[in-house]
């Protein structure tokens, strides 16, 4: 059981680490008016995000991206809210650093503490929310590296590595596209109904959240198109030198071909021109090194090599 809870002179914040069944009993028993699928909702890692209004609260499911270092991809982390006058509770794994480093802050330091937690509870949940929003900002910076990296080796010969770690990249942005895009209604959402516990006053400052969200939106949407781009040339490139390859191939196949007809003519066992000729090699030597230069020459007047 991981329920730890800090307490302002307007607001107290419970923060649940790896919510279990007696996290949830615990909750049932401090607040009896919290539906029971709201809270089965909260064990739950795999939520869709979406907000429910009650009279008394609202229960609010977000996702917020994490990097597995592991498998090289982002994976959405699951945060869940209840909000109501006075309380603001959050259910998560702890792996959001700006999640931990904010509790952390106002768990050492009484500033911090007053400053988040002697206003509204919809004020602190606005902060809470700001704070993971903003920590969006350096994972898209991040990818914008990574791509730019693959960019500068795109015309370099490391087909298979190049490929490699488009193919990563990309994958890697469909996940946090997916997960950005999510949570823009939500925003939204927070910004434009009118709910008695989310005071006036803060719409303005949700919908500083609505922009910011609107931005990781559309660099998310912008790196994808990019990475689609690269890997379109990545694959032109790679075919291009594919052709080149079998170009040259072919070249030298069809250059060999009367040099192979004229040799195998004079492998023959029947009696042939030049049969009795001391010099015989030679001359049939210096036809087929005519014959190949003329080929090479009608190559090259057509622009084939």
């Amino acid at each position: 059981m991981a329920l730890y809870r800090l307490v302002g002179t307007r607001t107290s914040w419970i923060n649940i680490i790896h919510p279990t069944q007696q996290d949830i009993d615990a909750l049932k028993r401090l607040y009896p008016y919290f539906h029971p699928l709201n809270l089965e909702d909260s064990l739950s890692p795999d939520e869709r995000p979406k907000i429910d209004d009650a009279e008394d609260y609202l229960f609010i499911v977000m996702h917020f991206p994490l990097w597995d270092s592991t498998h090289r991809l982002t994976r959405q982390s699951e945060v869940n809210f209840f909000v109501g006058r006075g309380f603001v509770i959050t259910l998560h794994d702890g792996s959001l650093k700006p999640l931990k480093e904010l509790y952390d802050s106002c768990q050492s330091q009484t500033e911090a503490r007053q400053k988040l937690l002697d206003a509204s509870a919809s004020h602190t949940f606005y902060v809470i929310v700001d704070k993971l929003v903003d920590y969006c900002f350096p994972i898209l910076r991040k990818v914008d590296q990574n791509i730019r990296r693959v960019e500068e080796r795109l015309f370099t010969d490391e087909d298979m590595q190049l490929i490699r770690d488009i193919a990563v990249i990309r994958r890697d942005i469909i996940a946090l596209r997916r997960i950005i895009r999510q949570q823009v209604p939500i925003l939204e959402n927070l910004e434009r109904v009118e709910r008695p516990i989310i005071q006036e006053e803060l719409d303005e400052y949700f919908g500083d959240i609505v922009d910011h969200i609107h931005t990781l939106r559309d660099m998310i949407d912008e790196d994808f198109e990019i990475i689609a781009g690269i890997s379109e040339t990545a694959d032109r490139l790679i075919n291009h030198r594919l052709n080149a390859i079998i170009r040259i191939l072919t070249v030298m196949s069809v250059t060999m071909l009367p040099l192979t007809l004229l040799s195998s003519i004079y492998g023959m066992n029947v009696d042939l021109p030049l049969d009795e000729h001391p010099e015989a090699f030679w001359l049939i030597a210096g036809m087929m090194l005519v014959l190949a230069v003329i080929m090479l020459i009608i190559f090259r007047r057509r622009r084939w090599i």
